[in-house]
């Protein structure tokens, strides 16, 4: 069962980004969440890792009070990444660890942003 600050599967590409959960909550939801949508739960780890950063209709930063997330005491820029209609996948960018740090995965949309 994976762990607080373990590594979501699979290592980085060489150069590439580490991805690791933020908490055990996150751990336990990306397997829940990853074992119903499959593809779509790998397709967004492979679009993540690659850039981050980048901007689409899926893929964009949080705003407000969830625009930044406390990670190991460092406060990083969260992101969010759309698997599915409702579910999402919010991370954390740690630029100095080149880590990506997933924080929460929901499998409906947040009720936390309506």
């Amino acid at each position: 069962m994976p762990r607080r600050r373990d590594r979501v599967a699979p290592p980085p590409r060489k150069g590439g980004w580490d991805c690791r959960y933020a908490s055990n909550a996150a751990a336990n939801s990306w397997g829940q969440f990853g074992a119903s949508v499959p593809n779509n739960i790998r397709s967004a780890w492979e679009l993540i890792t690659a850039d981050p950063r980048n901007r689409s209709k899926r893929q964009h930063p949080l705003r407000g009070r969830f625009a930044t997330a406390t990670v190991n005491g460092i406060q990083l820029p969260q992101w969010q990444y759309e698997v599915t209609g409702g579910g999402r996948i919010w991370y954390c960018i740690d630029d100095d660890k080149k880590t990506i740090w997933v924080t929460a995965v929901h499998p409906g949309h947040p009720k936390a942003t309506e």
